[in-house]
């Protein structure tokens, strides 16, 4: 088989992730468009609107990330998917100098949404769970999937972003680069 889906994964021959990311991102924006009109009501608050996206749509994108090996493309589609949701539940602001109606830019959405960004939750997914993978014993089938070494020949072409690389990226950014 060419690709399957197992627990709501979809698995493919190729052991890329990009075909789960494009579908989780399709499955985010099928649960924006179901809610909407909630996200943009006038007679539910903020903090409801915010439960609401927070219960209903990050969920289903977040489902299975910790595994993910995100490229610069796929972490801006994630960006998007949360500022279109949040340009949604925080509505438009009036220009004070010209009186006209405009979208709140990026730094206002972050600025009102005081969680962190989709992005950052999902490296801190990610670093979470390389944690647990570097306590687990040699023997199990995670470890030795982490460890192992692929017997087959590279196809030409650049190498394809893994996991351990965005490990090592993430544990640059927050300044322990040096370490194992």
């Amino acid at each position: 088989m060419e690709e399957f889906k197992y627990l709501g994964t979809t698995l493919t021959n190729q052991s890329s992730v990009q075909e789960e990311i494009k579908s989780k991102l399709k499955s985010g924006n099928a649960g924006y468009h179901s809610v909407q009109n909630h996200l943009s009501s006038s007679l539910l608050s903020k903090n409801l609107k915010i439960k609401i996206y927070r219960s209903i749509i990050l969920p289903v994108v977040w489902y299975g990330c910790e595994t993910w090996s995100l490229t610069l493309r796929k972490e801006r589609r994630l960006r998007v998917l949360e500022n279109r949701v949040l340009r949604r539940i925080f509505g438009p602001k009036r220009d004070e100098v010209t009186g006209e109606w405009r979208k709140l830019h990026n730094e206002e959405l972050n600025d009102l949404y005081c969680s962190p960004n989709t992005v950052g939750v999902l490296k801190s997914r990610r670093m979470k769970w390389a944690g647990h993978v570097a306590r687990l014993v040699e023997g199990s089938g995670v470890y030795r999937v982490l460890v192992g070494k692929p017997e087959e020949k590279r196809p030409l072409g650049r190498i394809s972003r893994r996991w351990e690389n965005n490990i090592k990226t993430d544990l640059q950014e927050i300044g322990f680069g040096d370490m194992d």
